[in-house]
């Protein structure tokens, strides 16, 4: 098993600034979750410091369990038909010129939380009329009204993470579908092709280079614009080992690799996260589209 101890290029500063301070307090007023503090995210000091951050709709308790994520999972009560509102001027008021907004699965709700997510992208458009919107969706267990739903609201990126190579896919996202998933972000590029389609995967989870490399060209296969690849990070001895580190100069070849295949833009590196730089990430996709 591989050790917990990380390389020296991966380690970050403790989160401290005046920005990330004040940022931890707006979202607790108003109430909202972001990605950032339940994933543990380690780019946390650096994103909330350039005053960037991916909000978590529909609450904190997730219905799956994968067995990668710090997320905790349960049984979700209720649903926040306030939320978006609260978002949109939390949004406002940071003045955000990007903003991710993804969530838990809400596999209790017949929609699967599309129509919250739908209205957090209009209530940000009608509150901050120049500001760019990343939708980081779950699958939806395949029902494609709730991927209209989310395609209607025009959100600049449609974000859907594989997470994993096909071979370790069903051991880490035991509820989810690996072609289910490539069909999504198919499927939203062919109903929409203006909309950035994006999608993320982490290594170090078992999987060989040979299948880092398939899962790549199975997602240029279904014409998705845009990839980030990241080191996985083992939140605790709950979760699936951590099999290998790899190294920049691996993430480097990664993100050659992927512009060869024709992606339009590439983000890989040890810290590289969905939402890392999600705006520099959504300018880059559009260039190489054009």
């Amino acid at each position: 098993m591989t050790t917990r101890k990380l390389p020296d290029w991966f380690k970050v500063k403790a989160p401290s600034s005046k920005n990330f301070i004040e940022l931890r307090n707006l979202f607790r007023e108003n109430e909202l979750h972001t990605v950032c503090e339940e994933a543990k995210c380690p780019n946390i000091g650096g994103c909330w410091d350039r005053k960037t951050a991916t909000f978590m709709i529909l609450g904190d308790v997730c219905t799956r369990a994968c067995a990668y994520c710090a997320v905790k999972t349960g049984k979700p009560i209720g649903l926040d038909l306030t939320e978006p509102t609260r978002l949109a001027q939390s949004v406002k008021k940071m003045g955000l010129k990007y903003v991710v907004i993804t969530s838990v699965n809400r596999d209790d709700l017949p929609d699967g939380g599309s129509f919250i997510f739908s209205q957090c992208v209009k209530k940000v458009r009608k509150e901050v009329k120049d500001c760019k919107i990343e939708v980081l969706i779950p699958d939806f267990q395949g029902n494609m009204d709730s991927l209209m739903t989310i395609l209607g609201s025009k959100p600049d990126t449609l974000n859907h993470n594989i997470e994993s190579v096909r071979r370790i896919f069903p051991r880490v996202r035991p509820q989810g579908d690996f072609d289910q998933s490539l069909k999504l972000l198919g499927d939203s590029k062919e109903i929409d092709s203006s909309i950035v389609t994006k999608s993320g995967m982490m290594v170090g989870l078992g999987e060989t280079w040979d299948e880092i490399l398939e899962t790549m060209q199975e997602l240029r296969a279904v014409k998705c614009d845009a990839l980030t690849i990241g080191q996985y990070l083992r939140p605790s001895e709950k979760h699936v080992a951590l099999s290998k580190w790899y190294t920049p100069e691996e993430f480097s070849e990664l993100q050659d690799i992927g512009y060869k295949l024709g992606f339009s833009h590439v983000f890989a590196g040890p810290l590289v996260r969905s939402s890392y730089h999600a705006a520099e990430q959504h300018d880059a996709a559009i260039k190489g589209m054009v």
